[in-house]
């Protein structure tokens, strides 16, 4: 699409860093329980996917797309470490270590995801009005470009994911569940950040913005929207792998019957 300049460089480039970003670690949690599938392998993939993005993510971004910011890799990490790492830390920490905290949590949690969403919005609202200020050349064409593109995307790469866990986790449907959303989601709250730290003067930012903007709402869209047939999907090849257990079992305990009576 760029070679025969139907795509913006910098949408280009946009989905280039889409492509780089770890997974996000609030939706597959959310998707992955509402789809019944293995929470455990949920929380450990996300979480150890975001801390090892914060040092891989920009390497990778550097790799295909060269230096083009005005910072350095260094710079890049350590104010990804400031803004994704330290908070993650401390906030265990408190989790932890501060009794009054986990309580505080419970009770109030709606209230504090629904305060962490509108301070995402914020913050990509911020980059947007940044933008649009600096360049008057984004248009509501490659909005929707953007949206048509990322949506091929995303669902192309939820049927490869699905068949390859079908393939390499058979048997097992909780992870297999797990997997397509560890596998096709990508996280806006390190995104955002990231993008603003290597390209902090930018009149462009927003422009590579667009794509994981666009990517994070329409995963949801489609991850709310099959998961309860990955629910019903999870309970019937469970039934049936609890059923083909039962009866192996069964037959094992026949043999070794049959196998007690015939001797002297």
């Amino acid at each position: 699409m760029l070679n025969i300049g139907a795509l913006d460089v910098a949408l280009a480039d946009g989905m280039t860093i889409c492509s780089c970003l770890p997974t996000s670690i609030g939706m597959v949690m959310t998707l992955t329980i509402n789809g019944k599938g293995d929470e455990a392998a949920a929380v450990f993939h996300s979480a150890i996917g975001s801390m090892i993005g914060v040092f891989l993510t920009p390497i990778m971004i550097f790799w295909y797309l060269g230096d083009q910011g005005t910072v350095n890799l260094l710079t890049v990490v350590w104010q990804l470490v400031l803004r994704v790492f330290v908070p993650i830390i401390l906030g265990q920490l408190l989790r932890l270590f501060c009794t009054p905290v986990k309580p505080f949590l419970t009770k109030y949690k709606q209230r504090l995801n629904g305060f962490s969403e509108w301070a995402l919005v914020f913050i990509v609202y911020t980059v947007f009005c940044k933008t649009f200020i600096a360049r008057g050349k984004a248009t509501l064409s490659e909005i929707f470009l953007m949206i048509g593109v990322i949506s091929l995307n995303l669902v192309l790469m939820m049927v490869l994911s699905w068949g390859l866990l079908r393939v390499f986790f058979h048997g097992q449907p909780k992870l297999q569940v797990m997997g397509l959303f560890g596998c096709t989601h990508k996280t806006i709250a390190m995104g955002a950040p990231l993008i603003n730290a290597l390209y902090p003067s930018s009149p462009l930012v927003g422009l590579y913005t667009l794509p994981i903007v666009v990517w994070y709402p329409m995963q949801l869209f489609l991850g709310s929207l099959i998961t309860p047939w990955l629910a019903s999907y999870v309970e019937r090849e469970g039934a049936r792998i609890s059923g083909k257990n039962l009866e192996e079992i069964n037959s094992a305990e026949q043999m070794l019957a049959t196998q007690a009576v015939g001797e002297p």
